[in-house]
């Protein structure tokens, strides 16, 4: 297996930096995901075992025939997590249980994307065995995977399961990880899919599963017709969906750190709530990546502040992601506006003019900090530069009353949690 040094142009730190970057800032990301992944397995083979080194041989004998599967299945979200936590525990660097003959579930995944003849024994976990980017079938123990030219089983003898053509689709026995429009899964099953968030703990039925389909749908179009860069970076970028719990009051949505091209959200309650999720999440993303490559924090040195979107007290490394993603939103309802009508384009304005005003906030926080390497000054200055004209658009009076007091009741609210932000913030 290949593995490449990634450096990031100065172009495209400085286009990520303004808050955007393209499909090609995302490639770049993704490319240098995939060698990490690469490094991941690499040591996973050399620490986890036997089974673990049959499986990366296999893998490897499947990659010089068909790249594309093996890429395919590497890429996919949850074998980050995966690698990573093995490896650690493996290492003894973290704490907990690993298995790393799970590494067979790798290989068996790869070998049904390429249809390349092969027989490899595939443990369970949590009662099921899971091919990721494929599904699972809820066998308790280990089974042996087979992969012949008339198709895939699991399991021997007569009580053997036969995948279906397309693995995307259920069967009897089968739960796959299902096909959304443009391109997406949606994965409600595997055990890496949120770690450390609240995954929903059941599939979708077939009605709420047509609800996204059909809210996918039109959010992609509100993309496509209105934000072209956050539409190509969101197709570059985000490959997979994970339905959340819902808090108890409004929704949610997450990008687990190690678990690159997954976002995960409560079921989303309109089109226009998806997109902005989208235009916010895919931030998440990007600077997730680019923080592998590049430094933009110095070390924590336990200081706290107030982030107007939060109602706890943020390091320098939250209230970074945390502005980036705002940055995001802002731009996304600074166009979005002009094409709402009625209560909604008062919503929209009032959006816009309430994170444009907690972007800048948190900007000059972190300027002020002197917790940011040479490269994160630099990155905040970028985005700085592209809030700053937006600062003087003109918000109709009704709705800038309406972003004042909601941020207003917020800082409130977070003041009598946890007293005043620190001076420099200037509250």
């Amino acid at each position: 297996m290949i593995l490449t040094r990634h450096e990031v142009p100065e172009k495209i730190f400085q286009a990520l930096a303004a808050g955007e970057g393209g499909a090609e800032a995302v490639e770049l990301l993704n490319r240098a995901q995939y060698s990490k992944r690469l490094l991941l397995l690499r040591g996973i083979r050399d620490a986890g075992g036997p089974r673990a080194r049959h499986a990366y041989d296999l893998l490897a004998r499947i990659q010089d025939e068909n790249p594309r599967a093996v890429e395919t299945v590497l890429r996919y979200p949850t074998v980050g997590e995966w690698a990573r936590r093995t490896l650690l525990v493996l290492t003894g660097r973290e704490p907990g249980a690993a298995n790393p003959d799970e590494f067979a579930g790798l290989a068996a995944a790869a070998a049904i994307r390429a249809g390349h003849p092969c027989a490899i024994e595939v443990p369970a976990r949590d009662g099921a065995i899971t091919l990721p980017s494929l599904g699972r079938t809820p066998i308790p123990e280990s089974a042996l995977v087979r992969v012949t030219p008339e198709g895939t089983t699991i399991g021997t003898g007569s009580d053997a399961l036969r995948l279906p053509p397309d693995p995307h689709k259920d069967a009897p026995g089968w739960q796959a990880v299902r096909s959304l429009p443009g391109g997406l899964l949606l994965d409600d099953h595997d055990p890496d899919r949120m770690p450390g968030g609240t995954a929903l703990p059941r599939r979708l039925t077939g009605p709420e599963l047509a609800h996204w389909e059909a809210t996918l749908t039109e959010a992609r179009r509100i993309l496509a017709r209105h934000h072209r860069i956050a539409a190509a970076e969101t197709t570059a970028a985000i490959t997979v969906l994970t339905p959340l719990v819902a808090p108890e009051h409004g929704q949610s949505s997450a990008t687990p750190k190690h678990a690159f091209g997954n976002v995960g959200l409560s079921t989303p309650p309109d089109a226009l709530f998806l997109a902005v999720t989208f235009a916010h999440e895919v931030q998440h993303t990007k600077l997730t990546g680019l923080l592998e490559l590049v430094p933009l924090t110095r070390p924590d040195d336990g200081t706290r502040y107030y982030a107007p979107w939060r109602t706890d007290p943020r390091p320098v490394p939250g209230l970074l992601q945390g502005v980036y993603a705002h940055l995001g939103i802002a731009a996304f309802w600074r166009v979005q506006r002009h094409h709402e009508t009625g209560e909604s384009a008062l919503r929209a304005h009032a959006d816009f003019a309430r994170w444009r005003t907690a972007t800048d906030l948190i900007l000059r926080t972190l300027a002020a900090t002197g917790d940011l390497t040479p490269d994160g000054e630099r990155f905040v200055t970028g985005m700085a530069h592209t809030l700053r004209p937006w600062l003087d658009e003109p918000v109709p009076p009704d709705a800038l009353a309406l972003s004042l007091d909601a941020a207003a009741h917020h800082l409130a609210t977070w003041r009598a949690a946890h007293g005043d932000p620190p001076p420099l913030q200037g509250l």
